[in-house]
């Protein structure tokens, strides 16, 4: 019996220590990175997580690096009263502002991976990547592939769109 309790605590503490997700550059502090999973047939993924950032300085994330995948912008979806969604590129970055925390999410901002060309993001998959701020410099993160909720599927589903920026506008 011991065994098998001794057992189940350590499966426990092993998935807690697998999506705990929590990296740190200088005041930055970067929460469960993750993306969902793809269809195979997918070109683009959404990528999100939280930043926190406790420091007094203002930082922004210029920049997502993964290896495999030939583009990666930051994004942020909005739907407008008349119901008609909206995705722009944030040209700038994203900026964390001193003691505050910004959520990438499904809807709002994102990391959007782009020209996945047959190669799917799949459950239980882990995404090497590095973050680039302005102030705190370089972050290697992992981004680990979940499954969707029923909830999620009610928030934008990248998988079926072409991203072509020759018509995209500034937020107001």
């Amino acid at each position: 019996m011991k065994t098998i309790v001794s057992a189940a605590i350590a499966a426990l503490l092993a998935t807690t220590a697998a999506h705990a997700g929590d990296y740190t550059a200088g005041d930055i502090k970067v929460v469960h990175p993750m993306a969902f999973e793809t269809a195979p047939t997918a070109q683009v993924a959404g990528g999100y997580m939280s930043i926190e950032n406790a420091g007094t300085t203002d930082d922004t994330l210029i920049e997502v690096r993964v290896a495999r995948i030939p583009r990666i912008e930051l994004h942020l979806s909005e739907t407008d009263a008349n119901g008609v969604a909206r995705m722009t590129r944030q040209e700038g970055g994203i900026p964390i502002a001193a003691g505050e925390t910004v959520s990438l999410q499904p809807g709002g901002l994102h990391v959007m991976f782009m020209g996945l060309d047959g190669d799917p993001f799949e459950l239980g998959e882990e995404i090497e990547a590095t973050l680039v701020f302005e102030q705190a410099g370089e972050l290697a993160v992992t981004f680990s592939v979940e499954a969707r909720s029923a909830a999620d599927h009610r928030a934008m589903d990248h998988s079926g769109h072409s991203m072509d920026h020759a018509t995209d506008k500034k937020p107001e």
